[in-house]
């Protein structure tokens, strides 16, 4: 897994989310979703509660924290170690905007086209 933060900044984050509401995604296991943006928060058709902006900003946090510098420890390396409100959901629309890149994620798209 690479973080792709040249362009998705925590700024930006929310406004590139939104660029994508309606979109289709795949979550880790596959399963196909969209999101609609309600003010600060995202509806996926699967699930009835949201997921605030805030928890999108906390797992951004998360990863960096994770993943970039030196002694990074490097332990989230999917979903559940995301360790987040609708961690799933939030590891696909990361995925899928391109913060994440994971090669079979990209091979599982390319392969659903």
């Amino acid at each position: 897994m690479e973080l792709n933060t040249s362009r998705i900044t925590i700024s930006n984050l929310w406004d590139v989310i939104t660029e994508h509401e309606g979109k289709s995604f795949l979550t880790k296991k596959g399963l196909p979703f969209t999101y609609a943006i309600k003010g600060g928060e995202l509806f996926t058709d699967r699930r009835e509660r949201s997921i605030t902006r805030s928890t999108f900003e906390k797992a951004y946090n998360k990863l960096i924290q994770d993943q970039v510098g030196e002694n990074a420890p490097k332990e989230i390396v999917g979903p559940k170690t995301l360790n987040v409100y609708g961690a799933p959901y939030v590891w696909a629309v990361f995925t899928g905007i391109g913060l994440i890149e994971e090669t079979l994620y990209i091979q599982e798209q390319i392969e659903l086209e």
